[in-house]
């Protein structure tokens, strides 16, 4: 695909896939015009880059399709100031996305290998102000708290953890829920003790590693 291809296929992405799926914010669709998609998929699925599918990175793990990763980035209303966590890097798109709409992210992901890849990305593309770690953040990441998190596998119920690792004003983007009823949410704290919590749509994702299972009661 030569370079008019490419510019075409990511105009095409945006206006056909991300902005009828209501992302307005120029912001949000200024970074996705500007990130180049394609030098974060795998090389073999390089020719999807810009398709509305989710793209897979080995290990069972997926690439978000790009409505979702737009949709994702328009709610969390990310300032020049915010600091980021996002629990699962894969393959360091939205990671580098994240990073050019906020302050600093840290990115955390089980699995060194997409750590190490979406690293090289980041340097190869500029971008410098990400802290990527390997481990398992399923039941949180040390005691930082952070003014948005993403969180980039489903989980089968809202984890408080994450509630309590948000800033006073901060956003969290999650997907709970199990196949085939899943959903997007959006939990704000707005106090010391107090969130709210906006059902955004319905969707299905893979779940996060090692994610916390209900409670089963027996009698």
């Amino acid at each position: 695909m030569n370079d008019i291809d490419l510019e075409q296929a990511r105009f095409n992405m945006i206006e056909q896939q991300i902005r009828p799926w209501e992302v307005l914010d120029q912001r949000v669709l200024d970074i996705i015009a500007k990130t180049p998609r394609e030098n974060f998929v795998p090389f073999s699925y390089r020719n999807l880059a810009f398709a509305d599918v989710e793209i897979p990175l080995g290990r069972g793990q997926v690439m978000m399709s790009p409505k979702l990763e737009g949709r994702l980035l328009q709610v969390l209303a990310l300032q020049p100031s915010d600091s980021v966590l996002e629990v699962g890097t894969g393959s360091g798109y939205l990671t580098a996305c994240l990073a050019q709409l906020s302050d600093r992210v840290l990115s955390v992901d089980i699995f060194p290998e997409f750590v190490e890849s979406a690293r090289r990305k980041c340097k190869n593309h500029g971008i410098n102000n990400v802290v990527l770690r390997s481990g398992d953040a399923a039941q949180g990441w040390g005691n930082g708290c952070y003014d948005a998190i993403a969180i980039t596998g489903s989980v089968p119920v809202l984890p408080e953890h994450w509630r309590q690792q948000l800033n006073v004003g901060g956003r969290l983007f999650i997907i709970v829920g199990e196949p085939p009823i899943m959903e997007a949410l959006l939990i704000t704290r707005v106090g010391a003790q107090e969130w709210t919590q906006e059902s955004l749509f319905d969707t299905e994702l893979p779940p996060l590693l090692n994610a916390k299972k209900p409670q089963i009661f027996a009698f």
